[in-house]
């Protein structure tokens, strides 16, 4: 039987698609200063919709970079809060020449809608809101069955810079009891799932001097450290052969990966030939003794980001290098602090380092702790409910290998834990030209937000 909230949706399908287009054509990229006034016109229209739907506390909250569209919705002061959260920013679109159709000229083709946040994240954002409409436009009393705020940041593609001040700042109004996330993935289209954890990171940079400046290579090449040499020595002494990382110390802390984890990692789909068709590999690398997916979800990496030093133009130019430097991000899981991971990698690059080479570690910045959830979380639970009803089948549990430093904040700050329940697909393009959403994934996104926030009414939060 069809609820009247379902019904609401339904007859509103073709304006609720024409609101995510509009949302689409704002070229809200965060990333780049170019773009600040697209950024607070994009906060603005989203503060816009929370107004139109009825949201009675609605503001755009300042911390020195963009716009936080910040939203209440109590209607019992006595009764828990879900926080909605998600972002209204977008990654930059180049390489444009690979797009179909203009990166915010939102189009329809083949039951997909293509443009730049059509899935990370405005689509999913637009989403919500409009099933919170649904849910208020539906009831008797014209609001939400439960208390609601609304934290739709413009920083996530760059880290969330100023997030973390404006938590601390308005503390007390954005108290809740749980965290409700619109941004995260589906394993699959036919694979629903629930995704329990995300790792943690660490950025940091390498950088090696050997002498004053660039020399000429015939003078002075036989006779002199190159410094692209030895950070390329460097570099390699950072994993084993067979691919392990070989700081020491760097899996000590690291929790060990559970037996639950292992079964549920398992019933994960993964064809390992069809995995490295995808990204147009032909092996495998990485630690020894662990599948694919747990090295991706629950083992800790340090990936080497790029390595630059000496001449790069064009042509050739015979220099032995003075200096050399590399970028590296480690991705890291429960029980691994970040200060204490960047300790121990310049530990071991004082340890690898010749006495004639001068070599620093820099870093830190913009790091952040792994995330888990407890499995039997309850407002998880009542998502999975959702889920299984919305697909007629499980979901699946699954973890992420990337970070999303907003949930730390949330834990730490409020004492709330993130759940996410986003219809982002791996095949949606995320970050690259061409990004899309399925229609579909947005119908059910809708109906699956306004089905888990009337059950939330009537069970615990947390």
């Amino acid at each position: 039987m069809t609820t009247a909230y379902e019904q609401f949706l339904i007859d509103n399908s073709e304006r609720h698609l024409e609101e995510v287009c509009t949302a689409l054509r704002f070229p809200s990229v965060s990333a780049l200063p170019a773009h600040r006034a697209d950024m607070r016109a994009t906060a603005e229209w989203v503060a816009g919709k929370l107004r139109d739907i009825g949201v009675p506390e609605v503001e755009l909250l300042d911390g020195g970079g963009h716009p936080l569209v910040f939203g209440r919705w109590i209607v019992d002061d006595e009764k828990p809060v879900a926080m909605v959260y998600g972002h209204y920013d977008v990654q930059p679109p180049d390489p444009l020449d690979l797009w179909v159709t203009g990166p915010f000229e939102p189009t329809v083709r083949d039951g997909f809608l293509y443009a730049r946040g059509a899935a990370d994240n405005k689509g999913n954002v637009v989403a919500v809101i409009q099933a919170v409409e649904a849910l208020v436009r539906t009831s008797a009393d014209g609001n939400p069955p439960i208390n609601l705020s609304f934290f739709f940041e413009g920083e996530e593609e760059i880290g969330s810079p100023t997030v973390p001040t404006l938590v601390r700042k308005y503390h007390d109004r954005m108290a809740c009891d749980v965290v409700i996330s619109a941004d995260g993935v589906m394993y699959g289209v036919d694979d629903p799932s629930l995704t329990l954890s995300t790792k943690g990171m660490l950025k940091g940079e390498i950088h090696v001097r050997t002498a004053a400046s660039d020399l000429h290579s015939g003078l002075y090449g036989a006779s002199t450290p190159n410094a692209v040499q030895v950070m390329a020595k460097m570099l390699a002494t950072l994993h084993t052969a067979e691919g392990a990382v070989a700081v020491e110390g760097f899996y000590d802390s690291a929790r060990q990966i559970s037996e639950v984890e292992k079964i549920e990692t398992a019933k994960v789909p993964l064809v390992e030939a069809t995995f490295l068709s995808d990204i147009g590999a032909t092996a495998l690398w990485g630690e020894p003794g662990y599948t694919v997916l747990e090295r991706l979800w629950l083992r800790p990496t340090i990936d080497l980001n790029g390595s630059w030093g000496g001449f790069q133009g064009s042509g050739s130019k015979t220099v032995t290098p003075c200096e050399a430097h590399a970028k590296f991000t480690c991705r890291l899981v429960a029980g691994q602090d970040p200060a204490e991971i960047l300790w121990l990698i310049r530990a071991h690059v004082a340890k690898q380092s010749p006495a004639w080479a001068t070599f620093t570690v820099t870093g830190g910045e913009g790091s952040c702790k792994a995330f888990e959830i407890d499995r039997n979380h309850p407002t998880l639970i009542t998502a999975a409910d959702v889920i299984t009803e919305m697909y007629r089948k499980e979901p699946l549990r699954i973890r992420l290998g990337g970070t999303l430093p907003i949930a730390e904040v949330f834990h730490d700050e409020l004492g709330a834990d993130m759940v996410f329940f986003s219809w982002e697909q791996s095949d949606n393009n995320l970050h690259a030209p061409n990004e899309s959403v399925r229609l579909t994934d947005l119908e059910i996104a809708r109906r699956a937000w306004a089905t888990l926030l009337t059950r939330l009414a009537n069970e615990p939060l947390k």
